[in-house]
C-alpha cells in the first residue's frame, strides 16, 4: 500500500520531468520537412506536401510513425504528363492507408504495395512513374522498418555518424527502379518495377537517433559528411530546431547545385559512367549538364524521442488506481492538467 509520501514523490517526478525510463516505453518522432522545386519557389508547397515533382507525407498512428518520400520521373513531361501527379497521389494514398490503420508496422513494403495497386485500380486515369521510400518507426518494438525503391533513400544518424542507410537501386546510370502506370498498350514499353522489388530492412533505433529521408536530389548534391556537419548543429529535439536544420541542409544543397565549380556526388557519378564534361574555368571533369538538372528534392528530418512527462502522468493514474484496488482512499492529488503534466514538446511538434 502506497503511503502519502510515496504519492508526493510520484507527483513530483511527474511534474519535474517524468518517471525513470524503462525498456517498455514507447518511442515517437518529432519531424519537419523542407524542399525545393525546380520553379525556385523555396520551400513552397504545391497542393499537399509536394515540392515540384517530389512529394512526401508524415503520418502518425497509435502503433507507429510513418514517413514517405517519392520522386516523380520528369521524363513524362515530354509526353504532356505532369510528373508530380503520380508521386503526389502515391504519397497521399499511402498516408491515408496509415491513418486508417490499414498497415503492419513491420511491413512498409505493404503500405507501398497497397498504395500502388490502389492507383492502378483508380477510376480516374493516372499516368507517370516515381521512386519511393517509406520509413516506419514501430513505437513499441523500437525498430525502424524501411523499404526503398529507386534512388530516394534514408539515413539513420547516431552520435554524428551514419549507422544505417538505404541502398540505391539503379537499372543503369540515372535510371532508378520505379513504379509506373503506362498508357494502355504501352505497358511493355515503359519501365516499371514491382513494389515488392523494394529493398527492405529493419533496424533497432535509440533515443536521440536522427532519421533523414529524402529524394535523390539531396544526396546528389551533398555527400554524407556535409549532411552530418549540418545535423551536428541540431542541439534541441523540438520542432523549431529540427525545422531550422532541415532548411539549412536544403538551402546548402540548393546553393551547391548551382555552383559551377562544385563537383557534386551526382556529377562525379556521371564522370565515372563516362559522361564527361569539362569546366573551362578549372579544366576538370564536372559534367555541368547533369549537375544542373539535380535541383529538386524533398526531405524529412526526424528525431527519436520519448514523451516522458506524458508517460509519467499515465503511471501516476495507474498508481492511483492500484491504491483504490487495495481498498484504501488515495490522498488528494492535483488534477493532471496541461500545466502540471504537459508533454515534452508542443502540440505542433508532437503531432506529425
Amino acid at each position: 500500500m502506497l503511503s502519502v509520501l510515496s504519492y508526493g514523490r510520484l507527483v513530483a517526478r511527474a511534474v519535474l520531468g517524468g518517471l525513470s525510463q524503462t525498456d517498455g516505453r514507447d518511442y515517437s518522432l518529432v519531424t519537419a520537412s523542407y524542399g525545393f522545386g525546380k520553379d525556385f519557389r523555396k520551400g513552397i508547397l504545391k497542393k499537399g506536401m509536394c515540392y515540384g515533382d517530389d512529394a512526401c507525407f508524415i503520418a502518425r498512428h497509435k502503433s507507429a510513425d510513418v514517413l514517405g518520400v517519392a520522386d516523380g520521373v520528369g521524363g513524362w513531361r515530354d509526353y504532356g504528363v505532369d510528373p508530380s501527379q503520380f508521386s503526389a497521389t502515391l504519397m497521399r494514398t499511402c498516408e491515408r492507408l496509415v491513418k486508417e490503420g490499414r498497415f503492419t508496422p513491420s511491413s512498409p513494403v505493404g503500405i507501398l504495395t497497397s498504395g500502388y495497386y490502389e492507383l492502378l485500380q483508380n477510376k480516374v486515369p493516372l499516368l507517370g512513374s516515381s521512386t519511393a521510400c517509406i520509413v516506419v518507426l514501430d513505437r513499441q518494438s523500437h525498430q525502424l522498418h524501411t523499404c526503398n525503391l529507386g534512388d530516394s533513400g534514408f539515413l539513420v544518424v547516431r552520435g554524428g555518424e551514419v549507422v544505417h542507410r538505404s541502398d540505391e537501386q539503379q537499372h543503369y546510370f540515372n535510371t532508378p527502379f520505379q513504379l509506373s502506370i503506362a498508357p494502355p498498350g504501352a505497358e511493355g514499353v515503359v519501365l516499371s518495377d514491382s513494389p515488392e522489388a523494394a529493398d527492405s530492412s529493419s533496424f533497432d533505433v535509440q533515443l536521440g537517433d536522427i532519421i533523414l529521408t529524402a529524394s535523390d536530389g539531396l544526396f546528389d548534391n551533398m555527400p554524407d559528411y556535409m549532411i552530418l556537419q549540418e545535423l551536428k548543429k541540431l542541439k534541441s529535439t523540438n520542432y523549431d530546431s529540427i525545422q531550422q536544420t532541415a532548411q539549412s541542409i536544403a538551402k546548402q544543397a540548393h546553393e551547391l547545385a548551382y555552383d559551377p565549380n562544385y563537383m557534386s556526388p551526382f556529377a562525379q557519378f556521371a564522370c565515372d559512367n563516362g559522361l564527361n564534361g569539362e569546366n573551362p574555368m578549372t579544366s576538370r571533369c564536372c559534367c555541368p549538364l547533369w549537375q544542373s538538372t539535380q535541383t529538386e528534392y524533398v526531405m524529412i528530418v526526424g528525431t527519436v524521442y520519448f514523451p516522458s512527462q506524458s508517460s509519467a502522468c499515465l503511471q501516476l493514474r495507474r498508481a492511483a488506481s492500484s491504491r483504490m484496488d487495495c481498498g484504501g482512499t488515495p490522498p488528494s492529488l492535483p488534477p493532471l492538467t496541461a500545466k502540471t503534466c504537459r508533454p515534452l514538446f508542443s502540440a505542433e511538434s508532437a503531432s506529425i
